[in-house]
């Protein structure tokens, strides 16, 4: 029974993300909030239950990515959308999701199964995209502003996106470079 836990709350994640979609166009930026920390604690649960129960599963791993590829983007894309983050930041967030993904795909066609390992580069950027959506709604629900800080995390997300976009390609380059050598 434990085995279906983490991926039922998986499931719930991107089950939230059309409610998180629709709770930001109608700007209820409070309940937005809820929402995505609400689907960042499932985050966490679905993966400590999964890594101490041993209950980590195939379906699992293609879903949890995706769960938070669509909440991010999604988020991203919803705030551009509404004029209430820069443009040229959600176009630097999803470019990177769709070089990524892109590359996965690619790299499954030609050379069959590759194994996904998350860069550490790429855990910081999935930390500063989620701070920067936090913190963009708890200054649109608090009506407060942060507009001291907000460039300074727009640019790091910028940077870590841009800098973890070119490690994953620069990656798959090499292993595509040594397989076509063997």
């Amino acid at each position: 029974m434990m085995i279906y836990i983490p991926n039922l709350l998986t499931l719930a994640r991107i089950g939230m993300v059309p409610w998180l979609v629709v709770l930001l166009q109608n700007q209820q930026f409070a309940l937005s909030l809820v929402v995505f920390v609400v689907a960042g604690l499932t985050d966490a649960l679905d993966g400590f239950i999964a890594k101490r129960f041993n209950a980590q599963t195939y379906l699992g791993s293609l879903l949890d990515p995706l769960a938070d590829k669509g909440l991010l983007v999604s988020s991203y894309i919803m705030l551009s959308v509404l004029g209430l983050i820069p443009f040229w930041l959600m176009v630097a967030v999803v470019f990177r999701d769709v070089i990524i993904v892109g590359g996965y795909l690619l790299m499954v066609l030609f050379f069959g199964s590759v194994k996904m390992q998350p860069l550490i580069i790429s855990k910081v950027n999935t930390f500063t995209q989620i701070a920067y959506i936090v913190l963009v709604l708890l200054a649109l629900a608090m009506n407060s502003d942060f507009s001291a800080i907000q460039p300074i995390l727009s640019y790091a997300v910028l940077a870590t996106s841009v800098i973890s976009g070119l490690a994953y390609v620069y990656i798959w380059s090499i292993k595509a470079t040594n397989s076509d050598q063997q």
